[in-house]
């Protein structure tokens, strides 16, 4: 049965989540200070069915920040505008749920499985894994507060001696949650080790909501491999996208067809990094955008420039016209 589902998803049956209905199965995953707007349309344009943007804090003192501000650019965005929320307080989620679908948010997503202490320490993200009593108020709040559908990411458990996805997946479903994002690792594990897959085979078995596959997602071969035994609805693909948007596009080709594309020509690369960088400068403004650009086409170079000699160069220029010279002439002589 497991198998026969799968086929049938690669044969084309999109994914759904409540009146939204994907192009593919494949989502960008939400990244703090990756998943801009620049970075989501750049995924959506090779191939991502979605892009999930960084996580917003539930704190209303930080949404009108500068950050907020850029992270709240939706209304007139391509694509399904999903939008995360971070926090451990129901009242504030249902508040920032609400704000977010007054700034232009079609789906809310709520956070809990980030793994990085300074949120952990609030009791937000995958530090809620340890208070399922207080997981339950919040998915309620916040799927009360809004009457777009709200959805969830997590993780596996705080810790490999206490996994409780099975658990949260059916209290999730039982909120009204519409769909569950689970990446193969508990909090303890952070993004060490491998990611592992038993766990969300066990879900997909438990709940009837979609259920999406996340962590090492990083080939399509890999891709097949996840939805075959995982019997997920869909993929999410996060560290492997960065410096790499053209996987989704990899990917769908790969579960359409059976055949692996070639890797994209330099030409081809230069083309998209360069757009990306100038949609930055652009985005972010000069100043700001060249620095979050330094970040970029470090993952971008990572195989190219194994030494590193260029990048280094490169995280020294203090002028976005310099950073899209340095680049041309990287290409032209050097790559």
């Amino acid at each position: 049965m497991r198998k026969m589902r799968a086929l049938a998803d690669i044969e084309g049956i999109p994914l759904q989540i409540g009146p939204y209905k994907l192009e593919n199965q494949l989502i960008v995953a939400p990244m703090a200070g990756v998943t801009d707007r620049p970075f989501r349309e750049l995924c959506l344009r090779y191939g991502a069915g979605m892009a999930v943007s960084e996580m917003m804090s539930s704190n209303p003192a930080m949404w009108h920040t500068a950050k907020s501000k850029n992270r709240m650019v939706h209304l007139d965005e391509k694509g399904i505008r999903s939008v995360q929320i971070a926090g451990a307080e129901p009242a504030l989620m249902a508040d920032a749920a609400r704000f977010c679908v007054e700034n232009g948010a079609q789906i809310v997503d709520i956070n809990m499985g980030c793994p990085v202490k300074k949120v952990n320490k609030k009791l937000a993200g995958s530090a809620l894994l340890t208070r399922p009593d207080i997981i339950e108020q919040i998915l309620k709040a916040v799927v009360s507060a809004v009457d777009v559908p709200v959805t969830l990411k997590t993780r596996t458990g705080w810790d490999p001696d206490n996994k409780n996805c099975v658990q949260i997946a059916k209290m999730a479903e039982d909120c009204g949650i519409q769909a569950l994002a689970l990446h193969g690792r508990t909090r303890a594990c952070m993004y060490k080790g491998e990611a592992e897959y038993d766990s969300i085979r066990a879900v997909k078995e438990a709940i009837s909501i979609p259920v999406i596959a996340n962590g090492d997602i990083d080939s399509p071969q890999k891709a097949k491999f996840v939805l075959d035994y995982t019997g997920a609805d869909a993929l999410m693909i996060g560290r492997p996208a960065q410096g790499r948007p053209w996987i989704f596009r990899e990917i769908q080709h790969y579960l359409a067809t059976g055949e692996a594309l070639d890797a994209p020509p330099m030409e081809e690369v230069k083309a998209i990094l360069l757009g990306h960088v100038q949609g930055l400068h652009q985005f972010y403004g000069e100043l700001k955008g060249l620095r979050i650009a330094r970040k970029h086409v470090s993952w971008y170079l990572k195989e190219h420039d194994q030494i590193g000699d260029f990048r280094q160069t490169f995280n020294a220029i203090e002028d976005a016209q310099e950073q899209i010279d340095a680049l041309q002439d990287y290409f032209e002589n050097v790559a």
